[in-house]
């Protein structure tokens, strides 16, 4: 209903910002070359070098970062050693005159060596070509080979969760599967947390989605487990990365089968939770390529029960409810993409995503109140919340490489478009007047991007890059409350339309160097420039225009050592941002409870983070063990803020009162100081039984501002997250797996919130000469409900909110792969990622939670 007239300057921003990158563009291969004249050549290495490229024997592709030793002939100790690249490719130099043997690790895959490798004074380099490494793996038909890989890896800059190695997995979704990845804990709403915070960003395939920033929650639970491949869980991200996300970058990687020929797969599942369908379709033939998938997600309707009391001393009230409510929901997704080889040194891909659904709740709370204005008053509420969530994301890139072996430039262009819309009818019978209202946001964000790669000798790698992003959200909400007659009228004193514009400029330097013995070294800058701006269209509810711009300088470090062809150690540092996104920016006031009301903070200014990481992993035989010490240093942290204001309304009898009420916002509350240890290990027994276990236990000490220590708590809290799971081979088709989790209570500078934990059970049988499978998934069997509960004690108030969700589960599924393909090399990727904004709370897409997909 509130419309602002401004000029159309859109276009006119768009073209000045690709101006500039443009330029950037064109003068990035001359800073290069620059950089490249810069470093002293120096005379070659003395004595003879000995190269390769690792391969993995069944999908052709290259295994970066696997372990490379050399030995002297007869000699049980590596003389020598390094770490495979991005390529999979190793030259290992400072070799003498002899006879040597080399030999390749990788976690999950067989030891492959190569002997009687001469060195002489006529002969130094040697040039092994593909270095082929089996999988554990086996014969299981005449012309099918699958390769086992194990279900967690842990490379030198990630962690991977092989999700379709996950026998649980079926008939659930994307947060069932994140709750089993070492470090990661998902919540009961579904909010994803690494190593505790909450200050992580999520990408699909290595890219944004505007849907995930403010419904990441949805979103996961749209998302059928069937058509996830692996997560990767980034806790130090390089400087190449966008800053954004303070505890690091999880990607999710979907089902994409990188070989020639036609292929696909269908899978179904029905459960009493849920029911998910999905299919994906692979066409991969000499320089064309074309994929596409659909999934699509129902939940049957579920009955939640609340209890909800507060109390605050200062001001003599208290409040009470008990409630239940009951929702529906469904979820699409749907993607394509198309994939080109021009020739040899140029490439364009284009893909496609869209992601869309909605729920609907409908509930009833009796709820007691008493003030000593008003004294006690009983009345009940009916609601009807309705949510809808629309979204797109169009990626194009362009590769060219040039006659230098590795040197290449890419551009790439992503355009993101979300709608959000929330409404909401609330009828009283007592206490407060009926409020119907919508909340409708739109976000519209413009990525361009460049990124340069330049091996400047056979020891030095530099990358480098620039980057621009747009960002143009609008959120309008609007208000409607009864007349004499009881018909909905627009309020206009409450209603108001939003505006928030962000602007990201960045480039980054990162300079890789292995050197001998195995070490790693990888040394990273980024600079990022960040505007921000923000207008309200109604003066009278109070928002001042908001203009603000900050320049961060984000380092990053990394060394890595091959201690044994089965051990590495690995010392990194990194600094990380969190922007807030529109879930906390959002000035809309949700008043659909008279007492508990939310609302955003344009204000907010972001959180900066520094962490300094110990990581060691090795490997012997079937056994696997990671560990890391991590101390992390976070400035501004954002954290949600419940106090008690004055608010005025209108009675059911029209009168205009005012009453002191609940409402939650969100602060940059002070710093936090944490210390935190990760433990993974995995082991196989008895050849037929594989036992794996994860805990991650972390310190929080909030440093709250002076103006919050009446109300916060600086006490230091220890939490965790942890699971054990085991599988189970009974055959070579059938196996068995379950998994325990626990997680601790998350605490605030105010409070806590709820613990979380579940046991899950599931078995597959592959079928059709492992063409098909079909599933078993048990969740939570012994417990039909599961009780959540959060506290506030802040000062004189203190709170206490209890939520009972469904969630014993029974699920079937199936799965059938089809189309005849030959195994041949991947076709390399470029794309945009933005991951730099702090992700939504995804609280159920309630009204003030919401606004637009803003990032």
């Amino acid at each position: 209903m509130y419309r602002q007239l401004y000029p159309n300057t859109l276009f006119k921003t768009i073209l000045k910002h690709a101006l500039k990158a443009f330029v950037a563009l064109l003068l990035l291969p001359i800073i290069a070359q620059a950089q490249q004249g810069g470093f002293p050549q120096g005379p070659p290495p003395a004595g003879g070098s000995i190269s390769g490229v690792v391969i993995d024997s069944v999908t052709r592709k290259p295994l970066d970062y696997a372990t490379v030793s050399v030995y002297k002939a007869g000699v049980t100790a590596p003389v020598s050693g390094s770490l495979t690249d991005a390529k999979g490719a190793f030259k290992i130099t400072n070799l003498q005159p002899g006879e040597y043997r080399v030999q390749a690790t990788f976690l999950g895959y067989a030891t492959k060596s190569v002997n009687n490798i001469q060195i002489t004074p006529t002969k130094k380099d040697i040039n092994l070509g593909p270095v082929i490494v089996p999988p554990n793996a086996k014969m299981l038909a005449d012309v099918q080979i699958t390769g086992q890989r194990a279900l967690v890896e842990n490379r030198i800059d990630k962690l991977v969760f092989n999700a379709e190695k996950d026998v649980t997995s079926t008939g659930g979704n994307a947060a069932d599967i994140l709750r089993k990845v070492p470090m990661v804990s998902v919540d009961m709403d579904g909010n994803v947390a690494l190593r505790g915070s909450q200050n992580v960003r999520i990408l699909i395939n290595g890219k944004p989605s505007g849907a995930l920033v403010t419904n990441a929650a949805d979103v996961l639970k749209s998302m059928p487990s069937d058509q996830i491949k692996n997560i990767e869980v980034i806790t130090a991200p390089s400087a190449k990365y966008d800053a954004e996300g303070s505890a690091g970058i999880i990607n999710i990687v979907t089902k994409k089968k990188e070989i020639s020929g036609f292929s696909g797969s269908v899978t179904g599942s029905v459960g009493t939770r849920q029911s998910n369908q999905s299919a994906n379709i692979n066409y991969n033939k000499n320089k064309l390529s074309l994929t596409g998938n659909f999934g699509y997600n129902t939940g049957w309707p579920q009955t939640t029960y609340t209890s909800f009391s507060s109390q605050n001393t200062d001001l003599g009230t208290n409040s009470s409810s008990e409630g239940r409510n009951t929702s529906n929901r469904h979820f699409m997704n749907g993607s394509a993409s198309l994939g080109y080889d021009f020739n040899d040194k140029n490439s364009f891909s284009s893909s496609f995503n869209l992601r869309g659904g909605a729920f609907k709740n409908d509930g009833s709370t009796v709820n007691s109140n008493y003030s000593p204005a008003d004294g006690l008053v009983n009345y009940t509420a009916l609601t009807s919340n309705k949510f809808n969530v629309s979204n797109f994301d169009w990626n194009n890139d362009f590769t060219h490489k040039f006659a230098k072996e590795g040197e290449e430039i890419s551009i790439a262009a992503q355009w993101t478009h979300g709608t959000n819309d929330v409404n909401y009818l609330n009828e009283y019978t007592g206490f407060t007047q009926n409020e119907r209202a919508q909340n409708n946001g739109v976000n519209n964000e413009y990525t361009i991007q460049t990124d340069y790669v330049l091996p400047i000798n056979k020891v030095f790698k530099l990358e480098t890059g620039a980057k621009t992003i747009i960002r143009r959200i609008t959120s309008e909400y609007d208000f409607y409350n009864p007349d004499a007659s009881g018909n909905y009228v627009f309020n206009p004193a409450t209603s108001n339309i939003y505006d928030y514009d962000q602007d990201v400029y960045s480039g980054y330097g990162l300079l890789t160097t292995s050197l001998k013995s195995g070490y790693t070294l990888q040394f990273g800058a980024r600079v990022e420039n960040t505007q921000i701006s923000g207008n309200s269209g109604n003066s009278s509810v109070g928002l001042s225009p908001l203009n603000n711009s900050y320049t961060n300088f984000v380092p990053s470090f990394v060394i890595s050592k091959a201690l044994t062809p089965t051990q590495t150690l690995k010392l990194s540092y990194s600094k990380r941002i969190q922007r807030p996104s529109l879930q906390f920016l959002n000035p809309f006031r949700n008043t659909a409870n008279p007492l508990n009301q939310t609302q955003g903070n344009p204000e907010l200014s972001p959180e900066i983070s520094q962490t300094v990481e110990l990581n060691y992993s090795t490997f012997i035989k079937t056994s696997v063990i990671n560990a890391s010490v991590y101390y992390r240093k976070t400035n501004d942290i954002i954290e949600s803020y419940v106090s008690t204001v004055p608010f005025t309304t209108v009675d059911n009898d029209g009168n205009t009162v005012t009453r002191d009420v609940s409402l939650t916002n969100y602060l940059n509350v002070g710093k936090n100081n944490s210390i935190g240890a990760t433990l993974f290990g995995s082991t196989e027994l008895f050849k037929v039984l594989t036992i794996r276990g994860n805990i991650n236990a972390f310190t929080y000490k909030p440093q709250v501002i002076s103006s919050l220590l009446p109300v916060g708590n600086q006490s230091t809290y220890i939490q965790y997250n942890a699971f054990i799971s085991g599988t189970v081979k009974l055959s070579s088709t059938l196996s068995a797996e379950t998994f325990l989790i626990q997680n601790s209570a998350r605490r605030t500078f105010q409070g806590s919130n709820p613990a979380f934990n579940l046991f899950v059970i599931g078995a597959k049988k592959d079928i059709f000469k492992k063409k098909g499978s079909v599933g078993i998934n048990i969740t939570q069997p012994f417990q039909d409900y599961k009780d959540f509960t959060s506290r506030i004690n802040s000062g004189a108030l203190t709170q206490y909110n209890r939520f009972s969700v469904p969630f014993r589960s029974f699920g079937v599924s199936f799965t059938y792969n089809f189309g005849k393909t030959t195994f041949g090399p991947p076709k390399k990727k470029r794309g945009v990622s933005n991951d730099d904004l702090k992700q939504g709370d995804g609280n159920g897409g309630q009204g003030g939670q919401g606004g637009g997909p803003g990032r």
